[in-house]
């Protein structure tokens, strides 16, 4: 009877009935309940035994995938509306799976030895130790961040076991917190957590932005600590910690937290200027030395050299780390960029200087503004002093994998095919350079966008000429955008008087406030007085979060209760966690669909398969879709494993003709104008109420950059013209006051 039960649970699993109400989730909860299966029933045990009619909510996650590929068959994925399409798509060669465990690498050094002790260890070594930054740096300097987990689960089986002998993996931090989440639908918590399953041999590095954590604020310190925990506990071995401005006291709280956590805290000096030009006095070599010596009294195990630009020319790199290692005690990490194409020899001078560690890609996502490629620095110190002794074979596997994946992603690769000839006047990150670009598309400008890397450079030194690198290379570049979009110069901006009324990028104003620390010789009074218009800098750290509040109103927000990851998130990021909350609760784990189809769609006929998790694989064929229905919806025909399945997708394309929005009229004080393209996030003011010159009306996005848009005079709210979600113009008439 037992069998037959289970017989029968399994035929009930498979069994769908579409459009009408019927009594399955009741038949599996007689078929599993004990009780029945040892026939110890009587006919009152439906109304002794309430628990039947309790009924689970069903995942149905295929066909909540297969929603998803319809709405991208019939409306597209507005992350590659107007991107060129891959001709054709290729299918990386995945080496066959190793089953058996990986070899020991240094993630278990670490937990033998401590933090301490692997530190000195790092320090001993005599050959070149190398950190393949592919899964993260590389893919956010080349393609703005947009690689998916899926194609770094299919290689990472090979890591595991075939590149065992690297330092350590950068894979996590940075912009790929809020990407995952924001444009590919993913939570980098369960990246970080799959990722650990499958290379459990190999230190995972993430990049964490010191009081900003991994977003583009300050955070309170609670909040920065319970992050380093979760960061820690979900399997990050070594935190790079660095302050946007190279502002120590905001590295203090995380460098504790990383400590406490018994992982390795390796604490970062970012680079900027020249050290071998004369002229460039404000970032000379004593002033790195000095900060790396305070690095080390606060505790860092490792110091890294941040060349977040690639402005570490082959010279200066080997002075530097030639200083650092005379000076303190500790390993040194050497990161760059190679956006100006020498950057290569950067590492080879800096490993003759015996620098202990230094960041690379594979060959086929190296060069330009990524890393210098792991491929040749390997090969480069073959038989010296400083060969690495990892596998030339292996590492060519590795980049014929990437190869064919990064031409599937080409519609996101906007990185130049060049050395870029005026990096030593804009000094752009190279992380920064394909984001800034994107957002450049994005608000039309893409076509200008030598200008705007100009007036990066202007803007850098209209502040003062400072660090940049995020949050404070995004504040650079959210400026030199709306600069261009307003068609404004940097004299034209210093030619205002300090009661102007221009709606300034909130990134900008929170800078200047103080919300990112304070630059080395602090901010240029007159472009202060501009952008602060009176309002006070701030002071102190901000208030403790109350996490036990914030996670009760996040349960509110998403119905259920939040994971530990998930509040880490919604702090970081509410708006954007929330929105994917709600996607995730439409579309399930999109994460699983192959890297063409999600972006993509699926063509007539086409056939894929996929795995809904081990031992559970779906094979799907789009069949057709219908014509539009009275509703404005598409019926969308798949196969789903040999059956028939279907879903209704609304076609966007059918809302019909909007009309044109009203234009602002400059002239009238009472008109409201959006400042800069983008989409409304949140509106503050309502018809009737009454504002003061400068009150908060609403908030622009545009790609990340946030705008607040406030009254130019005082006044009372007449009508308000723009929802939450609508998309505007410049000087697109938003408010009207009266």
């Amino acid at each position: 009877f037992q069998q037959a039960c289970q017989r029968m649970a399994r035929a009930l699993r498979e069994l769908r009935i579409r459009c009408v109400k019927q009594n399955i989730p009741f038949l599996e909860n007689v078929i599993h309940n004990e009780t029945f299966q040892k026939g110890d029933v009587t006919t009152r045990f439906l109304e002794e035994t309430p628990s039947l009619f309790q009924f689970k909510a069903r995942r149905d996650r295929a066909t909540k995938l297969l929603s998803y590929l319809g709405d991208v068959i019939v409306n597209g994925n507005p992350e590659v509306a107007g991107k060129p399409k891959p001709a054709s798509f290729r299918t990386p060669r995945v080496p066959e799976r190793i089953p058996a465990a990986p070899p020991k690498g240094t993630r278990q050094l670490l937990d033998e030895m401590g933090p301490e002790k692997f530190a000195i260890w790092t320090r001993e070594q005599k050959r070149l130790l190398l950190t393949d930054t592919t899964f993260r740096d590389a893919h956010q300097s080349l393609m703005a961040t947009r690689m998916r987990t899926y194609d770094m689960m299919a290689i990472a089986n090979f890591v595991a076991h075939r590149l065992s002998g690297l330092y350590s993996l950068e894979m996590w931090g940075g912009a790929t917190f809020d990407v995952s989440m924001r444009f590919l639908l993913e939570d980098p918590w369960q990246r970080l957590r799959r990722l650990r399953e499958a290379i459990p041999n190999i230190c995972f590095q993430m990049l964490f932005r010191a009081s900003n954590a991994v977003g583009y604020t300050a955070y309170p310190d609670n909040v920065v600590r319970e992050f380093v925990y979760e960061s820690a506990r979900q399997g990050i071995d070594i935190f790079r910690i660095f302050d946007s401005l190279n502002y120590l006291p905001n590295m203090k709280v995380a460098m504790e937290a990383v400590r406490k956590a018994n992982r390795v805290c390796e604490a970062a000096v970012c680079y900027t200027g020249d050290i071998l030009d004369p002229k460039r006095t404000k970032y000379q070599l004593g002033y790195y030395v000095k900060m790396a010596k305070e690095l080390e009294k606060m505790g860092a195990h490792v110091i890294a050299i941040k060349d977040m630009a690639g402005l570490a020319k082959p010279y200066a790199a080997e002075t530097l780390v030639k200083a650092l290692r005379e000076e303190i005690g500790l390993p040194i990490h050497f990161h760059t960029h190679d956006s100006s194409g020498i950057n290569g020899a950067s590492v080879l001078k800096a490993a003759d200087a015996k620098v202990d560690i230094a960041d690379a890609a594979v060959a086929a996502m190296s060069g330009s503004t990524s890393q210098p490629s792991l491929n040749g620095i390997v090969a480069s110190l073959a038989h010296t002093r400083r060969d690495t002794g990892l596998d030339s074979a292996a590492l060519l596997e590795y980049s014929e994998y990437w190869e064919a994946v990064r031409h599937n992603y080409s519609g996101f690769d906007s990185s130049p095919r060049h050395g870029l000839a005026d990096l030593y006047i804009h000094e752009m990150p190279g992380g920064q350079y394909t984001n800034l670009r994107e957002q450049a598309e994005a608000m039309g400008l893409g076509s200008r966008w030598p200008e705007v890397a100009k007036m990066y450079g202007d803007v850098n030194a209209l502040f003062g000429d400072i660090v940049k690198v995020t949050p404070s290379s995004k504040v650079v570049g959210d400026m030199a955008l709306y600069l261009m979009s307003r068609g404004m110069s940097i004299d034209e901006f210093l030619a205002l008087g300090p009661d102007h009324t221009l709606t300034l990028p909130n990134s900008v104003i929170d800078m200047f406030e103080g919300s990112l620390g304070q630059p080395e010789g602090g901010w240029p009074a007159k472009v202060a007085k501009l952008i602060l218009q009176g309002r006070k800098t701030k002071k102190g750290k901000l208030p403790a979060a109350d996490l036990d509040e914030t996670r009760a109103t996040l349960e509110k927000k998403i119905g259920a209760k939040p994971t530990s990851s998930d509040l880490m998130s919604y702090l970081m990021y509410p708006d954007v966690f929330l929105k994917f909350a709600r996607t995730r609760a439409t579309y399930d784990n999109v994460e699983v669909l192959p890297s063409p189809q999600f972006f993509y769609g699926m063509q007539k006929g086409e056939e894929i398969s996929f795995d809904l998790e081990p031992g559970k694989t779906l094979i799907v064929k789009y069949l057709t879709t219908s014509e539009p229905h009275p509703d404005g919806s598409r019926t969308v025909f798949f196969e789903l494993n040999g059956q028939p399945r279907e879903v209704q997708v609304k076609d966007k394309s059918l809302k019909g003709a909007t009309s044109e929005r009203a234009k602002a009229d400059s002239t009238n004080p009472h008109h409201v104008a959006a400042p800069i393209p983008g989409a409304v996030t949140n509106i503050h003011a309502s018809v009737g109420q009454p504002v003061k010159k400068g009150e908060k009306l609403l908030v622009l996005e545009a790609m990340k950059m946030q705008t607040t848009v406030s009254a130019p005079v005082d006044g009372k709210v007449k009508e308000v013209l723009v929802k939450p979600g609508e998309t505007v113009e410049p000087k697109d008439l938003l408010v009207v006051l009266e």
